[in-house]
């Protein structure tokens, strides 16, 4: 949420950045709203005021005394009003997004997109290689048909040599973060709505949200929905920012509206698994640790050998609540093509300012709203570019070396053996 007196003071600005996201908000009518709301509330502090006053007098009298009751009256009905005005500005600002950094482009989807560079070289093969459905119907180590049986499309298991790839990479990323300085948390999988609210997934993707029936609880669809959460209506104590999460939790989302996106094997489906990286910070250190955020991505797909491009996200393809985001694509060989394998958003104090999460300087007395990034560290789509990027002529894969002790070989066989 972003602050009302940038609203009050600066409207233009945000009817400026609310047609540049798409926001179908009004925000000259939200304008007036509020200041109806606040000539109202003054109003009632005018009379309530005058009440008080009047009230020594009602003892001795009686004319008083009726005025004062009427007034009681009077200011009871202004004063629901003003409850229906306040609910009336807050689920406006709710749809509010968050403003853009200066260096974000300007495009309409991830086409628009900013190349920043390349790292690695991408795999050369002497045969044309497969993709990851390919190559996880060869191995027998990923089952959509026996998912789609148990569940519904869009889900699936990873089994034998394939579960203990994954089990590895997820493993060994949780250790390379802990010793990176991230505390290691292990959170709820479900989250209330004001939680989802004050991360910003409501309103902005309530269609992605997997709700159960009758609760207010919903699946999570990552885990900075939790870890973000913890510190909902808490001062932090300065000296001790920033603070460093990492979880690994199973993720769930709808995927309403991506019918024909990337359909094929398991890149788009409704439960994946992640390591999340979460920071809080200081305003003045947000960008800083967006970079740290970064930094510990690049880190861990340098060691696993992947070839990738960090691009820095336009407009058009960055969700309500980020100001500044930088994806990660790894090359997918059997795609031809980089795909998106993490994403690390810098969300200022768009989220602090809806679960009221401050900080607070004792040694200056500053105070304010917490900065918070959310970025990705591994998914599964990370053991998907490894597959595609270490397969081998005779239909093998060969594990990253940095894997093999936690997964105790060196290589997964077609015939969903390992050795």
């Amino acid at each position: 949420m972003i602050d009302i007196k940038i609203l009050r003071e600066n409207p233009e600005l945000v009817k400026t950045n609310a047609k540049r996201r798409g926001c179908d908000v009004d925000i000259d009518a939200l304008v007036k709203l509020d200041a109806d709301y606040r000539a109202l509330l003054t109003e009632v502090e005018e009379m309530r005021a005058l009440r008080n006053k009047l009230s020594k007098e009602c003892a001795t009298n009686p004319a008083v005394r009726d005025q004062v009751k009427a007034m009681k009256d009077t200011m009871a009905a202004k004063e629901a009003q003003s409850v229906e005005l306040k609910a009336q500005v807050d689920a406006q600002m709710a749809w509010l997004p968050n403003f853009f950094a200066p260096d974000v482009p300007v495009g309409a989807d991830d086409k628009g997109n900013q190349l920043l560079y390349h790292v690695g070289e991408k795999p050369q093969f002497t045969f044309k290689p497969a993709d990851h459905q390919e190559l996880f119907e060869r191995l027998g180590i990923i089952d959509t048909t026996r998912g789609a049986k148990v569940a519904q499309a869009g889900f699936y298991y990873w089994s034998g040599a394939g579960a203990q790839l994954l089990d590895a990479l997820f493993f060994w990323t949780k250790r390379e973060l802990v010793n990176r300085g991230f505390s290691l948390f292990y959170t709820p999988c479900v989250a209330k709505e004001h939680t989802l609210f004050g991360t910003g997934y409501l309103p902005f993707f309530a269609d992605q949200t997997y709700k159960l029936e009758g609760q207010d609880l919903a699946l999570i669809g990552t885990s900075e929905q939790t870890l973000v959460g913890y510190h909902g209506d808490e001062t932090l104590d300065a000296a001790k920012l920033p603070l460093a999460y990492t979880a690994f939790t199973p993720c769930w989302r709808t995927e309403s509206g991506s019918y024909g996106k990337a359909t094929r094997g398991i890149f788009r489906v409704h439960q994946f698994h992640k390591v999340e990286q979460i920071v809080f910070c200081r305003p003045e250190d947000s960008e800083a640790q967006h970079i740290r955020c970064l930094e510990n991505e690049e880190h861990l797909l340098k060691q696993l050998g992947l070839h990738y491009r960090v691009v820095n996200v336009c407009d058009g393809d960055m969700g309500a609540p980020g100001y500044k985001k930088y994806d990660i694509e790894a090359w997918f060989a059997g795609f031809n093509d980089y795909r998106e394998v993490t994403s690390n958003t810098n969300l200022t104090d768009f989220q602090a300012r809806r679960l009221g999460i401050k900080y607070s300087d004792r040694a200056t007395g500053q105070k304010g709203f917490c900065h918070t990034i959310s970025a990705t560290a591994v998914t599964d789509r990370v053991a998907l570019a490894i597959l595609e990027h270490y397969q081998q002529a005779d239909g093998s894969v060969v594990v990253p070396e940095v894997l093999r002790p936690f997964t105790g070989f060196s290589r997964i066989l077609p015939n969903g053996k390992a050795e």
